[in-house]
């Protein structure tokens, strides 16, 4: 039973929201009409297994099947020979390619009831969604006028036709949308279509110019694969650079397809030969066959990727373990499928870190599970967090709301579905600094700071500036006491404290100022032997410096050496501060001065120091 409605635009994942206003009395309405058609079944959202769409030409009708009791949970009732499906990305929609009747029935599942049917030139033969459900793409093969309607799926009206020159038998977006691919079976070939401008941007051929039965995207997108029916190969395509890189000979003819999750395997059916290919996509060989009775038609890879589920052409669903390659399950589906697809598996979220923070918000919050990469919005008992960010498809981070102290419920919608994702605990304010004593100690560190304030208790880490104190122990709820680290220079800096409930806002109060350690250098006399008419000497110089607040040597430092107003040489401080140089100077400066000055300038940390001696001439 199809049904041409006067619809009002609904984009897909929006028919949960309006069902109770325009749905229901709608559903209502064509279960009765049907009642006497199906027996009543449950509707499959309730059903807790795996569920997989399926067209059924023998009943004209979209079959919901759950894997788990291998049982048909929905039937519902569509135009004449339904061929092609495709599931919208939130799992709302089905649109089913009535291909006698020239129409798409769209399916809302969450009343199993189709809730608009779209006309269609002749014979639709292919579905399929943007990755973000904003279009649909249906090929429409009407005589002399072949091409891929573009449907805004918000208006459920064609806002773009692309020319194609022959039968369409597969569409495969990108995953991100930006490119459509088309399997052209008049000739072959290929279609690569810019979903921005939609217009067919180059023509990749394949093995064979006919018949094209199945038409996938490696999850990388870097290659694309087609089952030529006629040859029986499987063709392998570099998109990229628009060419065929590979064909591999599975069977007199060839069938649908299916990849595995990782896209090292691809699977083939032939029907004629009663067999499964399996092809090693690294090697582009046929690697095995899994033998499968009742002339396999249609193909799915389990997303976890250890299972294969067959329809076959004698209504059964054959279960084949990817491991073992082998027929582990037969079971009667009551159905004879011309397509078949997944219904989106829903997101799940199985950890959520930190579970706890300030009442103000703000805190950033992993959330880590499967299927996330949709993933639209997070809410703290029902407000909705800011900066939602999706990683990856197991990881999202979102900051918390404010809200008051206590637990919460936190969920995360992703493809328009909603899970619990954990809960999360409001806790007290973030601490307060008032007050450090002493407030300035040396830049060597090592003093210890009485630190007082408010909610001091359970503090995680106390900070001077960037640094973490040495040690810190809490003493109660308003007193830890620290023991100041080294600082890399002199200077104010805030003391902070970390809790669960956050981190101390700085203030003047909780200042403290690191002194330039005080430093001494000590130089050694030189004993000097000048002979008569002698105009130059050199001089063997050398100084010690000392940080003066340690008590330990200061390396690196460089020590310049002068005599009178002559440099004579400088030397950097070796690791026990000691620096040592030689080098000339004119007689008579020495004769005029009889001493050298050893100087440093200091550094951050340091203050600067100096030391003269004499030079003692002993002949």
């Amino acid at each position: 039973m199809a049904l041409t409605t006067e619809h009002t635009a609904i984009r897909p994942g929006r028919w949960r929201r309006l069902k109770r206003v325009a749905a229901a009395p709608l559903a209502t309405a064509l279960l009765g009409a049907v009642a006497a058609v199906l027996p009543a079944v449950s509707a499959h959202a309730a059903s807790p297994g795996q569920l997989v769409y399926a067209t059924d030409s023998s009943s004209n009708s979209l079959v919901a099947y759950d894997l788990s009791s291998d049982s048909i949970v929905s039937k519902v009732p569509v135009g004449n020979m339904p061929r092609s499906l495709a599931v919208s990305p939130d799992g709302s929609q089905v649109w089913v390619a009535n291909e006698f009747a020239n129409t798409v029935s769209v399916v809302d599942t969450t009343v199993d009831t189709v809730v608009a049917t779209l006309p269609v030139g002749r014979f639709p033969s292919a579905l399929a969604f943007a990755p973000d459900g904003s279009r649909a793409y249906v090929a429409d093969n009407r005589g002399g006028h072949t091409g891929i309607d573009v449907y805004d799926t918000s208006t459920l009206t064609v806002t773009a036709t692309v020319p194609v020159p022959y039968t369409v038998s597969r569409l495969a977006p990108t995953p991100d949308g930006k490119r459509l691919y088309a399997a052209v079976s008049g000739n072959g070939t290929v279609a690569v279509i810019d979903t921005a401008t939609n217009a067919v941007t180059a023509t990749i051929p394949t093995a064979d110019n006919r018949s094209i039965g199945g038409l996938e995207t490696s999850p990388d997108g870097t290659r694309l694969y087609a089952t030529n029916v006629n040859t029986g190969t499987l063709s392998v395509l570099d998109p990229a650079a628009g060419t065929l890189v590979a064909s591999v000979k599975v069977a007199a003819t060839g069938g649908s397809l299916a990849l595995s999750p990782d896209g090292a395997r691809a699977y083939i059916t032939t029907s004629t030969n009663g067999f499964l290919a399996v092809v090693d996509t690294a090697t582009a060989t046929l690697s095995t066959t899994v033998p499968i009775a009742g002339s396999p038609n249609r193909v799915l890879a389990d997303p976890d990727g250890t299972k294969l589920y067959v329809a076959t052409g004698t209504g059964k669903m054959v279960v084949i373990d990817t491991r073992t390659n082998t027929v582990v399950r037969t079971t009667a589906m009551g159905a004879y499928p011309a397509d078949m697809a997944f219904a989106p598996t829903p997101p799940a979220v199985t950890g959520l870190a930190p579970d706890h923070g300030p009442t103000a918000g703000g805190t950033a919050v992993t959330l880590t599970g499967s299927h996330l990469a949709g993933t639209t919005a997070v809410t703290f008992d029902g407000t909705p967090a800011s900066n939602v960010t999706v990683v990856d498809d197991s990881t999202v981070t979102a900051a918390a709301p404010a809200h008051p102290a206590g637990k919460v419920g936190v969920a995360l919608t992703a493809e328009g579905r909603t899970v619990a994702a954990g809960s999360y605990t409001y806790q007290v304010p973030a601490p307060a600094v008032t007050a450090v004593a002493p407030a300035s100690g040396p830049a060597a560190g090592g003093t210890t700071v009485t630190i007082t304030g408010g909610d001091l208790t359970g503090a995680t880490a106390v900070n001077f500036g960037t640094v973490p104190a040495v040690t810190f122990a809490v003493v109660n709820d308003t007193t830890i006491t620290a023991t100041a680290p080294a600082a890399s220079a002199a200077g104010a800096v805030d003391i902070t404290v970390v809790t669960p409930g956050g981190t101390s806002t700085t203030t003047a109060a909780d200042r403290y100022t690191y002194a330039k350690d005080a430093t001494k250098l000590t130089a050694q006399p030189v004993l000097l032997s000048i002979a008569s008419g002698q105009l130059n000497v050199n001089l063997n110089l050398t100084a010690t410096l000392t940080d003066t607040t340690t008590g330990k040597p200061v390396p690196g430092a460089t020590i310049t050496f002068k005599v009178g107003a002559t440099t004579v040489c400088s030397a950097i401080t070796n690791t026990v501060g000691t620096a040592t140089c030689t080098g000339p100077c004119p007689v008579l400066t020495v004769l005029m001065n009889l001493g050298y000055t050893a100087t440093w300038t200091g550094d951050p940390a340091h203050e600067a120091a100096s030391a003269t001696v004499g030079l003692i001439r002993i002949g």
